[in-house]
């Protein structure tokens, strides 16, 4: 199988005089759990960075308190919760009504593990009719099962770590870092799906074009960041970008912003609360590329 290789950035166009807020998409983000409210506000605040028009952050009415206090400029929306704290399965009605109007989904950061969560996937994959983005546990939930899922309606952008293309895959690690490129546009291929496997050089293919983000750096190996990177492609899949170009993008932005933070304030010293501040000055880059 021939694989195109692709080296240009994207094209975002610029945004109109006459833009409104109703212009730039609407993301809903799924997230967080008891003792992980930071990973809802982190997809947030990388929505919001990621040039959305308007950002909703679903989480339990436990850390809602927390999540919205967090960011005044998204919305939240409270969904059910179990004993533990987790979503509950039954958040699914709630999830379907108030995805109707909506431009991307994310699902996954901070959702924590339980038989409930694994329905709940499941379901979202098959029935969303909007791009969706699957990241961290939104993936465990789903792993070794991605060959009984049915076809989705619309784009899926997933998001793992190499620990969690592992458990995706039924492998190991260290075959996943040997064979990055390779196993990344297997799994893209057999599953019509876009994978992001972060890490050093992150690979972002379909199947059929692959590309090796260039920015990025060890400062960004901290809990955090790659919520940051979820809702940050959310929003580029909210603003038009395909899920490929979206992925391609949010990649090459999340990581820029990381050497831009890191050249300021270390590597040692980044956080991922760090990145959305960034964003702007990766954004600035960005179009003095595109000219």
């Amino acid at each position: 199988m021939s694989i195109e290789r692709v080296t240009e950035l994207p094209f975002l166009p610029e945004r109109s005089q006459d833009a409104h807020k109703g212009t730039f998409g609407r993301v809903l983000i799924a997230a967080g759990s008891r003792g992980m409210s930071g990973a809802a506000c982190l997809a947030g605040r990388g929505a919001l960075r990621g040039g959305a028009g308007l950002v909703y952050v679903a989480c339990p009415p436990e850390i809602l308190p927390t999540v919205a206090a967090a960011e005044p400029s998204y919305l939240t929306i409270p969904l059910v919760e179990d004993l533990q704290g987790h979503i509950a399965e039954t958040s699914l009605d709630i999830l379907r009504i108030r995805a109707v109007g909506m431009s991307a989904l994310a699902i996954g950061p901070g959702w924590g593990k339980s038989q409930g969560l694994q329905s709940l996937t499941r379901d979202l994959y098959e029935q969303i009719r909007q791009p969706m983005v699957l990241d961290a546990d939104a993936l465990n939930a789903l792993a070794g099962s991605f060959d009984q899922l049915g076809r989705p309606h619309a784009g899926r952008v997933l998001t793992p770590h190499p620990g969690e293309f592992a458990r995706m895959i039924d492998s190991d690690i260290s075959t996943v870092q040997d064979n990055r490129e390779d196993m990344s546009v297997d799994f893209a291929h057999r599953h019509n799906v876009v994978l992001v496997l972060k890490g050093a050089g992150t690979v972002v293919t379909d199947g059929k074009r692959l590309t090796v983000n260039p920015t990025g750096n060890p400062g960004m190996a901290t809990g955090g960041t790659g919520d940051v990177l979820t809702g940050l492609i959310a929003a580029l899949l909210a603003q038009g970008l395909e899920p490929f170009a979206a992925a391609q993008l949010g990649a090459w932005l999340h990581g820029l912003a990381g050497d831009l933070a890191a050249a300021e304030r270390s590597q040692p010293g980044l956080i991922a609360s760090d990145l959305p501040e960034f964003l702007p000055g990766a954004w600035k880059q960005y179009f003095s590329i595109q000219g």
